[in-house]
């Protein structure tokens, strides 16, 4: 009969080793994830990485924009919005007067003064990049030849040419460009203010329509407005880079979490004690104020920190006091 001591020391080495060997493989796991998510992160914040998603958003809005006018405002014979559409109108009285003055000459020579006066309180890497989307929709309407989709129905041509031109604005916003014209100014004027003026843009476009009616129809100011209207509605839907949002946080990990949040945005955070209401223990009740832009980013660093945080996302209309305003690049 072998003693306590025996059993254990023989027991003991051969036990050991595949604990030992799961510890190691739980280490060289988590070392592997942590270099993969620092490779990933390194990848989305080079230069090179955002240079190449930009150019590819700003060359899909720019397609979509020519396929737009091509498919719907001129079969429609309706007038776009924003510079596009006085460069459009320009064409038409042009036309009127009997000599040609294309719309793809007539939205360079108007955006190029507008793009460089707003470069200054915008960047020169937004700058750059909405004159490139400016120049390939001049491209794309000199090489391509869209047909028409919807023959004699005008209010179909408005409705899906509006939310499409929106689309296309939107992926040139979302990619940190714009689409030339009164989205220079509008980012221009957001950025120096923090607020949205795409409800002002659609009234600058009505007093445009008013002229293009006075001369051409008012039926066909009438669809024009109607196509603004759809599409300002859909890029104040859906560009949010100046909405702001409220993260309650509940973990007890704040410490973390405040080291991990301050290093990724410039934004401040406060914390509270308190204790949890069904299990009497200490946690801690965390607030910050960010952009909607940066809701999802922020929301994955926080679970990736404590997996069993309790977030709240709470709209924020109003906000009072210092903030920082995310930059556009």
């Amino acid at each position: 009969m072998r003693s306590g001591k025996g059993v254990n020391e023989s027991m003991g080495p051969d036990e050991k080793k595949p604990a030992g060997a799961a510890e190691a493989v739980l280490k060289e796991e988590k070392k592997a994830e942590k270099t993969r998510d620092a490779w990933i992160r390194s990848l989305h914040d080079s230069k090179v990485w955002h240079n190449v998603n930009t150019t590819v958003c700003v060359t899909i809005s720019a397609l979509l924009q020519a396929f737009m006018i091509q498919t719907f405002i001129r079969p429609a014979e309706l007038l776009s919005s924003g510079f596009t559409g006085v460069a459009l109108l320009l064409e038409l009285l042009a036309q009127k007067a009997g000599f040609s003055f294309p719309a793809q000459i007539g939205m360079l020579c108007i955006n190029i003064p507008v793009g460089l006066f707003c470069a200054r309180g915008i960047s020169k890497r937004f700058s750059f990049f909405s004159f490139l989307n400016v120049f390939l929709l001049s491209f794309f309407l000199q090489v391509c030849n869209f047909q028409p989709v919807f023959r004699g129905e005008p209010l179909l041509d408005v409705i899906f040419g509006g939310f499409i031109g929106g689309i296309g604005t939107v992926i040139a916003l979302r990619g940190n460009a714009s689409t030339g014209g009164t989205d220079f100014i509008a980012m221009y004027v957001s950025n120096k203010t923090g607020r949205s003026i795409w409800n002002q843009v659609f009234i600058g476009n009505c007093v445009l329509y008013f002229i293009f009616g006075a001369m051409y129809g008012w039926m066909n100011a009438a669809y024009s407005v109607l196509y603004s209207f759809v599409s300002t509605k859909t890029v104040s839907t859906f560009h949010h880079r100046y909405d702001r949002v409220t993260l309650q946080i509940t973990t007890k990990k704040a410490k973390e979490i405040i080291e991990v949040y301050t290093s990724h945005f410039p934004h401040g955070i406060s914390c509270a004690s308190v204790m949890g209401g069904y299990s009497h223990q200490q946690m801690y009740l965390l607030h910050t104020v960010l952009s909607s832009y940066e809701e999802q980013e922020a929301i994955r660093l926080i679970r990736k920190t404590d997996p069993g945080v309790i977030i709240n996302v709470m709209k924020t209309s109003e906000f009072y006091g210092k903030y920082v305003t995310p930059t556009i690049e």
